[in-house]
């Protein structure tokens, strides 16, 4: 059966979840739902920012930066020089045409509409033809304990570089939390559930830890399917690799398969791990073989293809 005739809800945030995300949307198109983490959202210069989501915005309409990942291709940054001026500390790099987002978004939220109303109607507006959901419209941040304290997250990952060394880290807010009626539909309707290659720690477990979803999700029984974000032992972009280490995990595919275990029924590794299907076999999950790394979008489509057909949805 045909991806267009099938319910498909990718499970994504930062850039790897990102581009694989535009890979699975070329292919379903409107039958696509990606559920992004909402737990790295911030509040800067009074400005609601939602990079997880934004990230994966402008990814699938074709505005993200090549070069990050995020923020806005060819964007300037004439409004943080006049902040400088006034003598703020801009750790935080914002575009002129990203801020564009975070005004609307801050100010459609101020008049009352929910941020899943909201991250709808930007997402309309670019023309996107997926459907992108916060998981949930209340406030959860992740925060990061370190060998310096407590951090949000973004201090720990922007302002800080991920520098400090990780000890654990929870959600702010995770247990008041609950899914939208959105998702919820999504989730009732989904006949196969992507993982993207994202990170586990800070960009998916704050997904499921909503309502407790990934008990929901099981709970489907439909094919669940992860991507793993670690190739060779270490993370494509981001601090993955850094935070198994300090974890005290070894970064690897298996890693992140065991992350998952008692979740997913696929598992899609890079070839270069190859070495490692045996052992997440060993943990009664379908092992798929292939080259993960996305660095074209003829890449993040081909990638998807291959997941799609393995699981018999084209």
């Amino acid at each position: 059966m045909h991806a267009e005739n099938r319910r498909i809800v990718a499970l994504a945030g930062g850039v790897g979840g990102a581009k694989l995300a535009d890979g699975l949307a070329h292919h379903c198109r409107t039958n696509l739902t990606i559920i992004g983490n909402v737990a790295d959202d911030l509040e800067l210069w009074g400005l609601r920012i939602c990079p997880d989501l934004d990230t994966v915005m402008y990814t699938l309409v074709g505005l993200a930066n090549p070069k990050t990942g995020w923020g806005v291709q060819d964007d300037s940054f004439a409004m943080l020089d006049m902040l400088a001026t006034y003598g703020e500390n801009i750790w935080f790099k914002l575009g002129d045409k990203d801020t564009a987002t975070h005004i609307l978004r801050t100010y459609w939220l101020r008049q009352g509409m929910r941020l899943t109303e909201v991250t709808q109607r930007l997402s309309r507006a670019l023309g996107i033809e997926a459907t992108l959901l916060p998981v949930t419209d209340d406030d959860v941040r992740t925060i990061v304990q370190t060998d310096e304290g407590e951090l949000d997250f973004q201090t720990y990952f922007v302002a800080r570089k991920c520098e400090p060394v990780l000890e654990s880290v929870h959600f702010r807010g995770i247990e008041r939390a609950t899914l939208t009626p959105e998702v919820k539909a999504a989730i009732e309707e989904a006949s196969l559930v992507v993982i993207c290659p994202s990170n586990p720690f800070v960009s998916i477990d704050p997904i499921l830890a909503v309502e407790n979803l990934r008990a929901r999700l099981w709970a489907q029984a439909v094919p669940i399917v992860a991507v793993s974000p670690i190739i060779g032992g270490e993370a494509v972009k981001g601090p993955a690799a850094k935070m198994f280490r300090e974890l005290g995990q070894t970064p690897s595919a298996l890693a992140v398969a065991h992350h998952y275990a008692g979740l997913i029924s696929h598992f899609v590794l890079d070839e270069r791990d190859a070495d490692q299907r045996d052992a997440i076999e060993a943990l009664g999950v379908h092992v798929v073989v292939t080259d993960t790394l996305m660095q074209t979008a003829e890449d993040r489509r081909r990638l998807a293809q291959e997941i799609l057909e393995h699981l018999e949805y084209v």
